[in-house]
């Protein structure tokens, strides 16, 4: 244990390399238009891979053609599962809306599941994934 080591959160220490989350992605619908307002709903589902409970939140992120709000200012979006058990699995939803800036291509969209403790001010360990969506 290091010196910073000590500020840490005691106890459970997970393996190197090993994932505490996996992370499921779906769009429905599984594309969006481009150059108009429309929307598809992504669905997220977070399993808990730990033998322990665990405090879990994602984050999602999207670039600056797409939002989650009917307008061009939410980027980011945090959602708070609270306690998941030993292979418990949550499910969320979010809108994600096209707008007349979104050109066709594909867009990337980062969704990262931490592992909190103490409050959702402390990380203990992350996941990160990416999904892509299509505007035609």
């Amino acid at each position: 244990m290091g010196i910073f080591g000590i500020f840490g959160k005691k106890g459970s220490e997970a393996q190197e390399g090993e994932a505490p989350y996996l992370i499921r992605t779906e769009f429905v619908p599984y594309k969006l238009k481009s150059n108009m307002k429309s929307s598809t709903t992504m669905s997220i589902k977070v399993r808990n891979l730990s033998k322990e409970p665990v405090m879990g939140s994602i984050l999602i992120e999207v670039p600056k053609q797409l939002n989650f709000e009917n307008n061009l200012f939410a980027k980011r979006k945090e959602l708070r599962f609270g306690q998941l058990g030993p292979s418990e699995e949550k499910n969320a939803a979010v809108e994600i809306f096209s707008d007349v800036g979104t050109d066709k291509g594909e867009y990337t969209i980062s969704v990262t599941a931490f592992v909190n403790y103490r409050d959702y001010s402390y990380v203990e360990n992350a996941v990160k994934k990416t999904a892509i969506i299509e505007a035609i």
